[in-house]
């Protein structure tokens, strides 16, 4: 009887130290991705204000672009894992050589489709007469460099399913600092103006492409693992993907109508939602972290064969996301009046985030759980059920939202709805998790 909590407490021990080892360089690779645009956007803004503004626009196409197909690295963190359990290495970086070639295939559709209709691509998004033909400019360029991004998804998904996330660490501030260097060198040193900053983040992100591209070949090569494409595993990972693209734009479906509903109320709101928004955007790259952590984890131990295991895990990464949901919820409500003058100095916008603020700080244990248990599903392969569940909680949240101006409601209420579709999923996916249906153990699912 007595080695029993001395046997859960090693558990537990083992289980901290591979979501800190997961997670922490998971936590620093995200956060190193939206600094591309940071820097991009900081450069380009001494160009003149039509530049940023075309630049901006044309960011937000590319965003979106690659957001879509962030599946490739879900879902071949989830595939890869399983392998990785069952000690099937050659398996493994065989299926991770799938996904490659899949985002190599979208993203060479995604060029053929951007280049052409780029002027009507801007147009839609309502970019002026100024700013147009610089965030054409910006967005033909930076096309050439999609397939790369996409690359790089698959390939970190590799990586992260390999239970190593410190190489995409390495790569992503390399990547940082070489676009930095280079959109400097070619904006001012060569005087190409926005055309510059466009070549020089195209040159580093298929710098970093080549980088993951050589680390798997050698991967391969170890192993005896093909490099060359097969059809059916590569509509095996686009089948596997396509739950998880309809997750993805339930999700970002859920974003826009925020968005449009936030506009809809006033600047003040607008402008407020706006900084809520980001400071909401942040916390989520610290609990990802965890969901890649868990993504790797139980995919390693269901494909081992290991259902107590994963069981295990699953509910020490719950303790994980619930706790650091609560300390990201008070550094906000304790950094809130330094936080907000960081952005904006009028006292309007800054009375209509901070119970807003407040909201969102409160919702942070809540979205600790969802996030954890969206990386164990996926983890699980249990994409069908994700895209059902993100659908349902649309479904719930749109009427919600759009409910806040006919009643005359403010910026607050629209941060209810965002909490009430955050509380949805988190049902839903207790409600999965507690059933015990995604224990599916094996090399494949």
């Amino acid at each position: 009887m007595t080695q029993a909590p001395a046997a859960t407490k090693a558990t537990r021990r083992q289980h901290d130290r591979e979501i800190v080892m997961l997670a922490v360089p998971a936590f620093g690779a995200l956060v190193a991705e939206p600094l591309f645009v940071m820097a991009d956007s900081a450069i380009v803004g001494h160009l003149g204000t039509a530049q940023l503004a075309g630049l901006g626009v044309a960011s937000a196409l590319l965003t979106t672009a690659v957001s879509v197909f962030v599946f490739l690295a879900y879902a071949t963190t989830a595939a890869v894992a399983r392998r990785v359990g069952a000690g099937d290495l050659p398996a493994a970086i065989r299926q991770g050589m799938d996904g490659i070639w899949l985002a190599l295939l979208i993203g060479a559709t995604v060029i053929a489709v951007v280049l052409p209709s780029a002027p009507a691509l801007i147009g839609l998004f309502g970019a002026s007469d100024t700013a147009a033909p610089y965030a054409t400019t910006y967005l033909r360029i930076s096309s050439i460099g999609i397939p790369a991004m996409l690359i790089v998804l698959a390939a970190t998904g590799v990586l992260r399913g390999l239970q190593n996330t410190k190489t995409p660490l390495y790569v992503a501030i390399s990547g940082f600092v070489a676009n930095a260097a280079l959109n400097v060198g070619l904006v001012y040193g060569a005087d190409l103006g926005i055309a510059g900053s466009a070549w020089g983040t195209v040159i580093a992100q298929w710098g970093m492409a080549a980088v993951y591209l050589v680390v798997v070949v050698r991967g391969a090569r170890r192993h005896g693992a093909s490099l060359r494409p097969d059809a059916a595993g590569i509509r095996a990972s686009a089948q596997a993907g396509v739950p998880l693209l309809i997750r993805t734009l339930s999700l970002r479906a859920v974003l826009l109508i925020a968005t449009a509903v936030a506009a809809h109320l006033g600047d003040a709101d607008i402008a407020a939602h706006q900084i809520i928004l980001s400071l909401w955007s942040l916390l989520a790259f610290a609990l990802d972290a965890i969901a890649i952590a868990g993504q790797a984890i139980i995919g390693r131990y269901l494909g081992a064969n290991d259902s107590q295991g994963a069981r295990a895990a699953c509910r020490r990464m719950v303790q994980w996301g619930i706790a650091v949901g609560v300390v990201l919820g008070l550094l906000v409500i304790l950094s809130r009046p330094l936080f907000l003058p960081l952005f904006t100095s009028d006292p309007t916008v800054k009375d209509t985030a901070l119970p807003a603020l407040i909201m969102v700080a409160l919702s942070q244990p809540i979205c600790g759980v969802v996030f954890v248990l969206d990386g164990v599903l996926m983890g699980a392969g249990d994409g069908p059920y994700l895209a059902g569940a993100m659908v349902v909680t649309l479904a719930v949240f749109a009427p919600a939202a759009l409910l806040v101006p006919v009643l005359g409601a403010g910026l607050t209420a629209l941060w209810g709805a965002m909490t009430l579709m955050m509380t949805v999923r988190m049902v839903t996916l207790l409600l999965r998790t507690r059933s015990g249906r995604w224990v599916v153990t094996g090399a494949t699912r």
